[in-house]
């Protein structure tokens, strides 16, 4: 994560004046990436707070119009009650004005984040966290858990990477780890965004993941290979390199697989759960990517309905069709 100036418990900047204060705030989406951003994009924030219902009743009563005007007048139990019962713990408001800016923020419980970002539980805000962000108020738990994150996130593209890649092939995939059952991916996304992403953040990928990848090296999982110019990789496929990496992902994954290839010592106390082994790294491969995909639809599709509730028809068609012009422009600009 980059972090910028305004540490602290008050939003950086002008942003400060507009929100109730918040324990973390990063920005991300494609303004930040200088991945082309059209003049119309929308800067996208999180917002991690202690407690939810206490600062959405601050922001109804400091910003009622960042709010649906139903979702105002029931108040800040109705909008946590959306956030965590149908949507995954995260409630956004979209297209809020903002000086010359257009802005979307999304607030969600420390205590939900860091569990997201440790276990994948719901593995959204997670995913956000593994490409690069702007960090506006920065908080030493989030970094640190988040440190996990970006090595699960690492040993699990390693898996469904080939025995052979660039740099680039490792940044794209790592990126593409939240998109996978993204239902947005089937009508309402561009379907360059991951290429863009990397291309337009390749410099922060590398602060990030380069002190992994130098430790992957040191165990021997991976070594350096030339290739056109490029920084390019040769994995290790062997077993014992694959349980390594195996043994790194979240429990969500790992368990996909537990009573199938357990350790077969009997001498592990019942209380303390056995590690899954996998036999090839086409089986763990196959997990992960399944595991994956269905957590994603899930997620995808909960924050989808909990955003066409909380904004109404109106605002959410507005949204969804900002979307869908967007990844109809990339779609025609291929075939012609």
């Amino acid at each position: 994560m980059e972090a910028a100036a305004g540490r602290g418990l008050d939003l950086a900047g002008p942003l400060r004046d507009l929100l109730p204060p918040v324990d973390f705030c990063c920005a991300y989406g494609s303004t930040l990436t200088h991945a082309r951003p059209d003049g119309t994009s929308m800067v996208d924030y999180i917002l991690g707070v202690a407690d939810p219902l206490q600062w959405h009743s601050e922001n109804l009563a400091r910003n009622p119009t960042h709010y649906s005007s139903w979702m105002a007048r029931r108040g800040p139990e109705a909008v946590t009650w959306l956030a965590d019962r149908v949507g995954v713990g995260v409630y956004f408001n979209p297209f809020v004005e903002w000086g010359d800016k257009r802005i979307k923020y999304g607030v969600v419980a420390m205590k939900d984040l860091a569990t997201d970002i440790l276990t994948w539980d719901q593995f959204y805000l997670s995913g956000r966290l593994q490409k690069p962000v702007r960090v506006l108020v920065d908080n030493w738990d989030i970094r640190m858990v988040n440190t996990v994150n970006l090595k699960m996130a690492a040993a699990a593209s390693l898996l469904l990477l080939p025995k052979e890649f660039t740099e680039h092939d490792l940044y794209a995939k790592i990126c593409s780890l939240s998109y996978m059952g993204d239902i947005r991916m089937l009508f309402a996304e561009d379907k360059y965004k991951v290429k863009k992403i990397v291309d337009g953040s390749f410099q922060p990928f590398q602060l990030m993941y380069r002190p992994l990848i130098q430790d992957y090296i040191s165990e021997g999982i991976l070594k350096m290979s030339d290739y056109r110019q490029q920084k390019a990789f040769k994995q290790d496929c062997g077993v014992s390199a694959t349980n390594e990496l195996f043994s790194s992902l979240p429990r969500m994954i790992q368990r996909r697989l537990q009573g199938r290839f357990t350790s077969n010592s009997t001498e592990i106390p019942t209380h303390i759960p056995t590690r899954a082994l996998v036999p090839s790294k086409e089986v763990a491969a196959a997990s992960v990517r399944t595991a994956l995909r269905r957590r994603v639809m899930v997620s995808s599709a909960r924050q989808a309905a909990c955003g066409l509730l909380a904004s109404g028809g109106l605002v959410a068609a507005r949204y969804l069709g900002k979307k869908m012009s967007k990844a109809l422009s990339t779609r025609c600009l291929t075939f012609f």
